[in-house]
């Protein structure tokens, strides 16, 4: 993820590449980020120096994992960096420290900055008010064999915004897999599968099954890259925000480009 978000900054002429960071025992470091990234040479050298990064940045992206984001968010706020996190997996330690940099700072927290997702979730929530508590939801995703958290994080929100939609507690109702005599499936019940495999960038099915009928709303991501063309959209526009926690749902519905909703 770290090169392909190089890599679209890099290519967006409105944004220039000021810092690249790794873990400290990366064999990256010291190499010029845009070659690492399969571009031309940035003048940018990987480092592992968050403080110093931080001050040459107006925005911080973190693709990362959870322990960082804590770190990631102190730091932002400090210098008064304006924040994007794709980081998934975040327990409620990581998600306080982005609350906490919301109260300085412009942070924009999703498990999936796709434009698609977003889109999705969106339309999930409008197909669920529709169909109403009769139509049994289940969501499946399937991801590369590396990934290692479980559901995805963008699973995990697809059964948060119908159970919202349909007055439940996701983490009450949610039932991850099934296996033995377990009885009729309960009305209320959401269904939450993951699989591992390969090299799959992501994907996620989500499904209204009725009497009769059945919906399925899919979303294939072919590339990487996908991701990180998002997070480069939410750093433009968070300029001029106030400070607060948004998501991409908040980027997706202003006008991003001028500042205005």
């Amino acid at each position: 993820m770290g090169r392909h978000i190089i890599k679209a900054v890099l290519d967006n002429p409105e944004t220039d590449l000021a810092a690249a960071l790794e873990r400290p025992d990366h064999p990256a470091l010291g190499h010029d980020a845009g070659v690492l990234a399969g571009a031309s040479a940035a003048g940018v050298v990987v480092s592992s120096d968050l403080e110093r990064a931080v001050t040459a940045c107006e925005v911080l992206i973190d693709f990362s994992v959870p322990q960082v984001v804590i770190p990631a968010a102190r730091a932002a706020s400090a210098a008064s960096v304006n924040l994007v996190v794709g980081t998934t997996g975040l327990d409620t330690a990581a998600r306080q420290a982005l609350e906490l940099a919301g109260q300085e700072v412009v942070v924009v927290a999703s498990p999936n900055m796709s434009v698609g997702v977003n889109v999705v979730l969106d339309v999930l929530a409008r197909v669920a008010r529709m169909l109403g508590p009769e139509y049994d939801f289940e969501v499946f995703e399937l991801h590369h064999r590396g990934k290692v958290d479980a559901p995805s994080g963008t699973a995990l929100r697809m059964a948060e915004t119908v159970a919202r939609e349909r007055g439940l507690d996701a983490g009450l109702c949610s039932r991850h897999g099934r296996s033995g005599a377990l009885g009729p499936r309960p009305r209320d019940e959401i269904g939450v599968h993951a699989a591992r495999g390969g090299d799959v960038v992501g994907d996620h099915t989500a499904i209204f099954a009725g009497g009769g009928e059945r919906i399925e709303i899919i979303h294939r991501a072919h590339s990487r890259e996908t991701f990180a063309l998002g997070a480069v959209r939410a750093a433009l526009w968070t300029r001029g925000r106030p400070p607060g926690v948004y998501g991409m749902n908040d980027v997706l519905a202003g006008d991003w480009s001028d500042g205005t909703d």
